[in-house]
């Protein structure tokens, strides 16, 4: 047996690290049409995947299972296009629930009704979205009295 002191690490850990980090995310969600973009991921995820089987199944579905995928491969486009850049976030939108829609005929039932609910939502959301506003100052600015006009004349 030894008796040798537990050695100290070398690094100190960082201050709130998971939690900093975690603060960090939630300021940089907020800023953006977040939770419309993962609708609408989820969406194009359902209507991508939903028709995907064997290689010889695919060929006997012929042109449907091919625009499902097409679709689902766009609806996951203007999701990252809502996330990534939100000034898009109107075209993006309108286009997400073209594709939504669009999917109904096209790729078993819209990814049999989910994706496409999904991606209506997503695109619904992103268009509606509005940046938060700045805070408003709970101090109005004061002003001088030569400011307002009311000089000597």
């Amino acid at each position: 047996m030894t008796t040798d002191p537990p050695t100290e690490p070398t690094e100190a850990p960082t201050p709130g690290g998971p939690r900093r980090a975690r603060l960090a995310f939630r300021r940089w969600r907020r800023t953006r049409p977040f939770w419309a973009a993962l609708w609408t991921a989820l969406g194009g995820f359902v209507i991508f995947f939903l028709p995907m089987a064997p290689l010889g199944k695919i060929l006997q579905v012929g042109v449907g299972g091919i625009a499902g995928m097409a679709g689902g491969v766009l609806l996951m486009a203007m999701a990252l296009l809502i996330l990534l850049l939100p000034g898009q976030r109107h075209t993006a939108g309108v286009i997400a629930v073209i594709a939504g829609v669009a999917s109904f005929p096209l790729s078993n039932l819209g990814g049999l009704f989910a994706g496409m609910f999904l991606s209506v939502l997503g695109g619904c959301m992103a268009f509606a979205w509005l940046p938060e506003k700045p805070a408003k100052r709970r101090f109005p600015r004061r002003t001088t009295p030569t400011a307002l006009g009311s000089g000597s004349a």
